[in-house]
């Protein structure tokens, strides 16, 4: 089908659904009820959503996820463990159990099924205190998209931006929220591809050092380097002494201007080539074309966009936090591809993952 015909479906598309006649025809009709029902659900949520992230956001911080991990709780006892007037600490906790964070059992309160999946993820709840960048910098959406990393977001990274030249607790909180939000991504990385089969890795931007130790978990006989900025380098060396973790090393430097370590036979990419935009990714992947050996491996994972089913989680939620962060964008594994391509990679592949919202695998062949 051409373009112009799509735009005209489109179009007409468009009239139809935005007519009032035709939404009261389509909640009473019985063929298209469940539908009408189902869209007016998704448009309300759309509405609604700041209100949901906020619900979670007050349900961890003010401690009532922590409160009710032991069991269940009666409405004046999670009050006093909230710290909050017992009908404020009701109203938080009715919020919750809308959203399956919480769960009232007669005339207690325990935790909802997403309550208790949260408690297994460490990540997730440090994303959830950290969020708290991201929604001051969304508080006018308008002044972000005019002031590209203008806002508080930025200012947390900037450190990454200005080749590390932050302070020490800059390092230490962004270097603890890489090491923490990593497990969500790591087994899926490790399990989509086959590592064993390569005995030395160089993990590019690898922070303090947890995807590496994980992949030597799994792999054992796997001898693994990070490389990443001096200060973070220093940090995974002395994690790495401290946990007593032989065949782990990492190397201080800038991968975009400096040399890479050469002759590798495989090189790892995790969460990092979408954190940059066009000129400075391209330039990162031409850096380890050459580094790499004649068909050394390159492991892209990051989220993509255009995730089926999960089509929302990469242009309106990373393109959102890449923008308030003032560099990079989330981009479909075709894209990935492409710039492979121009980099001078021979080929690349996307392969499967458990929880594709969360990371998707490219590999490619020097």
């Amino acid at each position: 089908m051409s373009d112009g015909w799509r735009r005209a479906l489109v179009q007409r598309r468009n009239r139809l659904l935005a007519d009032p006649r035709f939404q009261r025809f389509a909640a009473r009709f019985a063929p298209t009820r469940p539908v009408a029902r189902s869209e007016a659900r998704a448009l309300f949520d759309l509405v609604a959503g700041f209100t949901y992230s906020q619900t979670l956001a007050a349900f961890v911080e003010s401690g009532m996820l922590a409160a009710l991990e032991p069991g269940a709780m009666d409405a004046s006892v999670l009050a006093e463990a909230t710290q909050l007037p017992v009908e404020a600490s009701e109203r938080l906790a009715r919020a919750a159990a809308a959203l399956r964070l919480a769960e009232r059992v007669g005339t207690h309160w325990m935790l909802g099924s997403a309550g208790a999946a949260l408690l297994g993820n460490r990540g997730i709840l440090e994303m959830i205190a950290h969020h708290r960048l991201l929604y001051a910098d969304l508080a006018d959406p308008l002044a972000a998209l005019r002031s590209r990393g203008g806002g508080a977001l930025a200012r947390y990274w900037h450190y990454a931006q200005d080749s590390g030249q932050g302070s020490a607790d800059e390092v230490a909180g962004y270097s603890a929220l890489m090491a923490a939000s990593q497990p969500l991504v790591a087994d899926q990385v490790i399990d989509a591809y086959r590592f064993g089969a390569h005995r030395r890795v160089l993990d590019i931007g690898g922070g303090e050092g947890a995807f590496v130790e994980r992949l030597q978990e799994r792999h054992p006989a796997i001898r693994a380097t990070v490389f990443d900025l001096p200060e973070v380098a220093e940090r995974a060396r002395a994690r790495f002494a401290a946990k007593g973790l032989g065949g782990l090393d990492a190397v201080g430097g800038d991968f975009l201007a400096g040399e890479l370590p050469r002759e590798q036979e495989c090189v790892t990419l995790v969460r990092i080539l979408h954190d940059h935009d066009a000129d400075p990714a391209a330039r990162l992947l031409r850096n380890i074309r050459a580094a790499l050996r004649p068909g050394g491996q390159l492991v892209i994972a990051e989220p993509m966009a255009g995730t089926p089913g999960a089509v929302a989680s990469g242009d309106a939620y990373f393109g959102w936090y890449l923008w308030a962060m003032g560099s990079g964008r989330p981009r479909s594994p075709r894209e990935i591809g492409t710039m492979l391509a121009d980099a001078g990679f021979a080929r690349s592949r996307l392969l499967r993952t458990q929880l594709p919202i969360t990371a998707r695998v490219v590999v490619a062949t020097a």
